[in-house]
């Protein structure tokens, strides 16, 4: 399904929530996939730790297009973005800023989201075109970093990854975050095959960021 990279972005930001999924062979990442559609999460981000990544990501590209937008993750170069994006990868994730995976992507219209644990390198994200900042890792910098960057930055669009769970997301959003992603706190229930968990979960996140947005 072809998408463009504004209806990418407005997606993600109306969901606010984007499950990263470390999945074990693409039977199980369809089923990760279609509970957390289920769940009403906005993308997944296939990260390119998983063996054969790019064949997970065209798998569901094609399985549950238009039901759930699908990225890749962990995406250090250039070469691993294109493979992603024929692979049917309609947004990019980077744990840091590659210059030229960025520029790739803005070539292509793909957002890309780069990680960046400090002021100057959210700065330097922006400025190569990064739409959303992946602010990672999320765990060690927590929601006083986004209140912190969004005061001198108020345009900055932040997505933190890792450490986010069902009893800190609030916190996050209340910060300012665009959006959070979100991998084990959500999607653990698949290694035990619970996937009507990883839906449940979902649907929590997605109310608990609706409250958060609305105070």
């Amino acid at each position: 399904m072809s998408i463009s990279k504004i209806e990418v972005l407005e997606k993600i930001a109306a969901s606010g929530l984007v499950a990263v999924i470390r999945a074990e062979n693409p039977e199980q990442a369809a089923r990760v996939a279609e509970a957390c559609a289920l769940g009403g999460v906005a993308a997944l981000e296939i990260t390119f730790t998983v063996p054969g990544a790019s064949g997970v990501i065209e798998h569901l590209a094609k399985k549950i297009s238009g039901q759930i937008l699908v990225g890749a993750g962990t995406v250090l170069d250039p070469e691993t973005a294109r493979i992603a994006i024929l692979a049917g990868a309609q947004f990019v994730v980077s744990p840091a800023l590659n210059p030229e995976t960025a520029r790739l992507c803005n070539r292509y219209q793909v957002p890309y989201m780069p990680g960046a644990g400090t002021i100057r390198e959210v700065i330097e994200a922006m400025e190569c075109g990064a739409d959303i900042v992946k602010v990672f890792p999320g765990e060690i910098l927590g929601p006083a970093f986004v209140k912190a960057v969004k005061g001198p930055l108020p345009q900055a669009q932040l997505m933190p990854t890792g450490g986010v769970s069902i009893e800190n997301v609030a916190d996050w959003i209340k910060a300012g975050s665009v959006a959070v992603g979100v991998g084990g706190n959500l999607t653990a229930g698949a290694k035990a095959g619970d996937f009507v968990s990883i839906t449940q979960l979902a649907r929590q996140f997605v109310e608990k960021i609706k409250e958060a947005r609305s105070r």
